[in-house]
């Protein structure tokens, strides 16, 4: 009986020594789908102190709709909003965003892409969106990136549209940078999918930069992490990854994260379109698959998309993960 502390002690201490590694609860895998259009993609996390969970906002696809031609599953598209309140284990549909959009963006036919967030100084949030003013059948039309306010993170006013390189630009991703100004990164089609960026002092002037580095692909993902400067994007073949000392002068990693398809459950396919949520020394590494795209024609299986998590860690300088392990997550509100 007298050793019994003793035994409760060093179980403790090897606990506390082994807790970075087993941290949080294992995600679900896949970890989210939308029960709406089974759809979703474009995720973005993000601590709502209001509810007090994470919630995850997402382009919700309409994979599920019969009927729609060409690519216009794709378009008419709402944006999503699940939310967790077990540290981003396991997701739920809460219900989608509602935006207030003059109606030269189509109205009640809107099409809504790629959702990115942050809060500014006086405690607003800022959604940076793609729209497309429509529901088309091919890509062969105007997107703009605007910049929308909220205090609630469910309604969305005051619109206004940036003024970046060209007529179609998708795909915002906004940081905030070490001396206090902002930047967002996004897609310019115009230029053969390369990735670009502005630059603001205020989140309201914005002065387009262009060229942010030599590559095509979509989605940009910009963070820092561990004293680095750090952009994933898209590239069709896996997430390239992009690292830089000051922001402005880009090395490429040789290999991309996610290129190889994984083994669990919705999860053979390259990961697309990522977000990267840093707590503490951990990155969670968030993208969407589509499980069913290697199937025959163009059904709903074909269509439907998944999202899914993975740990980030850093090796030789580069970023790793292993998709296939299970990832213990316990993301924590932010300071």
């Amino acid at each position: 009986m007298k050793s019994t502390p003793a035994i409760l002690i060093l179980a403790l201490l090897a606990l506390v020594l082994t807790g970075c590694k087993t941290a949080g609860l294992v995600a679900a895998k896949p970890l989210y789908r939308d029960p709406v259009y089974d759809g979703a993609a474009d995720q973005t996390i993000i601590w709502n102190p209001i509810a007090k969970k994470w919630w995850m906002y997402y382009t919700d696809r309409r994979a599920n709709v019969p009927g729609l031609s060409g690519v216009t599953w794709v378009h008419g598209t709402p944006i999503g909003i699940a939310e967790s309140a077990d540290g981003g284990a396991h997701w739920k549909f809460v219900r989608m965003a509602q935006f207030d959009l003059p109606e030269n963006y189509g109205g009640t036919n809107v099409t809504c892409w790629a959702p990115d967030l942050t809060r500014a100084p006086d405690g607003t949030w800022q959604m940076f969106l793609t729209v497309v003013p429509g529901i088309f059948e091919n890509w062969n039309h105007p997107r703009d990136i605007l910049q929308l306010t909220s205090t609630d993170l469910v309604h969305w006013n005051h619109p206004r549209k940036l003024s970046l390189a060209s007529d179609r630009v998708i795909d915002p991703s906004i940081e905030h940078m070490p001396d206090g100004s902002w930047r967002l990164y996004y897609n310019d089609e115009r230029a053969g999918k390369s990735i670009d960026y502005a630059v603001s002092p205020d989140l309201t002037n914005w002065t387009d930069k262009g060229l942010a580095f030599k590559s095509r692909g979509e989605g940009p993902k910009g963070f820092r992490w561990h004293d680095k400067f750090w952009v994933i994007i898209d590239e069709w073949k896996g997430l390239g990854v992009f690292r830089s000392d000051d922001g402005l002068h880009w090395d490429k990693q040789p290999e991309n994260l996610l290129a190889t398809p994984g083994t669990g459950p919705d999860d053979n396919d390259i990961g697309r379109h990522c977000d990267v949520v840093l707590g503490g020394d951990h990155a969670y590494l968030f993208y969407f698959t589509h499980p069913g795209l290697h199937g025959n024609g163009d059904t709903h299986d074909h269509r439907r998309s998944s999202i899914q998590v993975t740990e980030l860690r850093e090796q030789d300088g580069w970023l790793i993960c292993n998709r296939d392990e299970p990832t213990h997550i316990a993301l924590l509100p932010p300071k």
